[in-house]
């Protein structure tokens, strides 16, 4: 390690902000852990799409234009830079669209305090105009694949060739769980420069907590389960709302917003299970330990996860899980204790998987303890030793 701390520039368009209070929040929670082990200095560079209007009519980019130029959370300096998104030009204009939003103020932060790293999250667009800042700085950049940026959006010829160009100029490339590997190598990125430094789960923030009182104030009664995502059809809600139809008795709380809200509540009337499913709308992630206490098993019905934090929250608090065996997701849920996988994506596997967890439900306590694996202090190790290595001399 040097003498001095190491000063990191993190540039990530997954970042909360004051109007999208969730959005991102994982990348967030990595970077609080980081910056609590007192060896880094870290700035955040998290842009957004730019929009002239805040007028409620535009929805969600109306949100866009009401987040401050910066701000400051949990300690960490945060810029939100404007660039510019032109859907005809498709994706492959996207990296250099973020470059000419960025690069007037990562060139003012960089004169007025250079930093020894571009920590970037997510491969497209934001890695790819990592890559390309870095270069142009001479600063080694680190690149987080997270998901999707590397099982769906390399399908695009235009986006696989800036992210195999990212890739191969990146000083490391990082995924958060060791399935998202194989879709790197097959990129050509050799497997020495793939580091798997895997997400972690706050295990103070998310423990076991008094179950009857959370219940109580909830105002639940008998078996619940729990549904967190954003309200999209990847997050496989619907699926799991379907399923309710062959459970009898049991309650579904959804958390979360989306543009499928209508839908899903379509589909609850349509299934006959309006009066047990409960749409919370978006919680704030400090308050999801309650809800997690709460139930009796979390389901994640996902089509794609890189690595699905809720997951380690529920367990962390003692609820074991049912969730599609998708990509990163076998590596969180990788013991009796922690709830079943399901292999098939649909409702009848899932209704089955539920009525076998709740039949013979593992021990609250065990869940705990299989969670208590996934604390941040190892990904905070290794982050600073990799990236403590890419900046030695």
């Amino acid at each position: 390690m040097m003498g001095r701390r190491l000063r990191v520039l993190t540039v990530s368009s997954l970042f909360p902000n004051p109007r999208q209070a969730v959005h991102g929040v994982f990348v967030e929670n990595r970077l609080r852990h980081l910056a609590a082990s007192g060896a880094v200095d870290i700035r955040v560079v998290a842009p957004v799409p730019w929009f002239p209007s805040a007028a409620p009519l535009f929805g969600r980019w109306a949100a866009f234009a009401g987040v401050p130029p910066f701000e400051t959370r949990h300690g960490l300096p945060v810029w939100h830079p404007r660039h510019a998104v032109i859907p005809k030009l498709g994706m492959s204009a996207a990296p250099a669209l973020m470059v000419l939003g960025l690069r007037r103020l990562v060139r003012r932060l960089w004169q007025e305090a250079p930093f020894d790293l571009i920590d970037a999250h997510y491969f497209y667009p934001d890695g790819v105009a990592a890559a390309w800042l870095g270069r142009a700085l001479g600063v080694p950049v680190a690149i987080t694949g997270r998901g999707t940026d590397l099982t769906l959006i390399p399908r695009h010829p235009a986006a696989r060739a800036q992210i195999r160009w990212a890739a191969a100029r990146a000083a490391a490339c990082i995924t958060v769980c060791r399935a998202l590997a194989a879709p790197l190598q097959a990129l050509g990125v050799p497997a020495e420069k793939v580091h798997v430094l895997r997400n972690g789960v706050d295990l103070d923030r998310f423990r076991p907590g008094d179950r009857a009182a959370a219940r109580a104030r909830l105002g639940l009664d008998g078996p619940v389960l729990l549904s967190v995502g954003l309200l999209i059809e990847r997050k496989g809600h619907h699926l799991t709302i379907d399923a309710l139809a062959g459970l009898p008795g049991l309650t579904l709380l959804i958390a979360g917003a989306g543009p499928e809200r209508n839908a899903l509540e379509r589909r609850a009337h349509g299934n006959g299970v309006a009066d047990r499913v409960r749409f919370l709308g978006e919680v704030p992630h400090a308050d999801l330990a309650e809800l997690y206490t709460a139930a009796d098993a979390l389901v994640l019905a996902s089509s794609r996860e890189g690595w699905a934090n809720v997951l380690l929250e529920a367990m962390a608090c003692g609820t074991p899980v049912v969730a599609t065996d998708i990509w990163g997701t076998a590596e969180a849920v990788g013991d009796p204790a922690a709830g079943l996988l399901v292999g098939e994506r649909s409702a009848v596997a899932l209704a089955e998987a539920i009525r076998r967890l709740l039949a013979a439900p593992p021990d609250r306590a065990a869940t705990r303890r299989h969670a208590e694996r996934f604390g941040w202090e190892a990904t905070t190790r290794g982050q600073l030793d990799l990236f403590a290595a890419l900046v030695r001399p």
